[in-house]
């Protein structure tokens, strides 16, 4: 290295996925990493209610290339989060990634960037500034790769996105082309079980094909801030709208006030709410239709649900 930030660094850090509280979610995924390296600090547990708790954490991800649009939603989502106390995870590349991070920074929050590239390769290099950012607000930048490592560009973007997937309680795609490693990472936060969401765009627009593919077939919408911090904070959320929630439970039917309830309980989706109120189908897509026309709950697409 040969920049002004090249000599900080200098000095990484070296544990197994096991050795700490906020990496150890890492050795269920699939092709588990063996090694972490690592600048900065990583997250410690936090006290809530008596209990330690993991940090929430979201990945924020999407297009090197985006749009003003793409920018304001992943500033904002990262701002707006990381004032809450998320970490905010994503990659370092340029754009949308660059962008969360910086969102996250200017909240006075911490934010996690993980590596493609050996952990003594800051890449791209002209992030080496957003890097030594990252570490000096009490984040920190990862690799599994060792310095020196021999890799290969082509695979190790695609393979560093399982740990960026794997850290986080939920990943977000901001804008992303129909070929894009941000459609890779969404695809292995669903084989590990995340909640995956999606910012719908412009259908004209190149890149939101990828977003708009991934709600079609699945993906939640996202489209607002409290899409995200119902599922992060689902008690701080009913407590919170715990009015707004009762005034609702004033169903019109036993079915409404059933299904009503069953998403106070968080569940999501309509094969859930069927198996868990054992309603049939032709009725609860009776109830949740006019549920639906009364304003008292919303879609989120591919059959599932939300109080409004």
């Amino acid at each position: 290295m040969s920049t002004p930030f090249s000599h900080f660094f200098t000095k990484f850090n070296q544990i197994s996925p096991l050795e700490h509280n906020f990496t150890e979610v890492l050795d269920t995924i699939a092709l588990k990493p063996k090694t972490l390296y690592f600048y900065g600090k990583m997250p410690e547990n936090m006290s809530k209610n008596g209990e330690n708790t993991r940090p929430k954490a979201v990945a924020i991800v999407g297009a090197r290339h985006n749009t003003r649009y793409g920018e304001e939603i992943a500033y904002q989502m990262a701002y707006e989060l990381a004032k809450r106390g998320v970490i905010i995870v994503s990659g370092l590349a340029y754009g949308i990634d660059s962008i969360a991070h910086k969102g996250a920074l200017d909240a006075g929050g911490r934010t996690i960037a993980v590596l493609g590239t050996p952990i003594d390769q800051i890449y791209p290099k002209p992030h080496e500034k957003l890097a030594y950012d990252i570490i000096e607000q009490d984040g920190a930048i990862i690799s599994e790769l060792a310095p020196g490592a021999d890799f290969h560009p082509k695979t190790s973007f695609l393979e560093r996105n399982r740990i960026i997937s794997g850290l986080s309680d939920i990943v977000v795609v901001v804008e992303a082309a129909i070929r894009s490693g941000s459609l890779n990472t969404a695809a292995h936060a669903l084989e590990q079980g995340k909640e995956v969401f999606a910012v719908p765009g412009n259908i004209t627009n190149h890149y939101s094909e990828g977003c708009n593919k991934l709600i079609r077939h699945g993906a939640n919408p996202y489209t607002c801030l409290d899409d995200l911090l119902h599922i992060l904070y689902p008690e701080d959320y009913i407590k919170k709208h715990r009015k707004a929630i009762q005034k609702v439970l004033a169903a019109d039917t036993k079915e409404e006030a059933a299904i009503l309830q069953s998403l106070v309980q968080g569940l999501r989706t309509g094969e859930d709410i069927i198996k868990s109120t054992g309603m049939p189908a032709a009725i609860f897509n009776q109830s949740i239709t006019l549920l639906e026309i009364k304003g008292q709950v919303r879609s989120l697409g591919a059959n599932n649900w939300s109080l409004m």
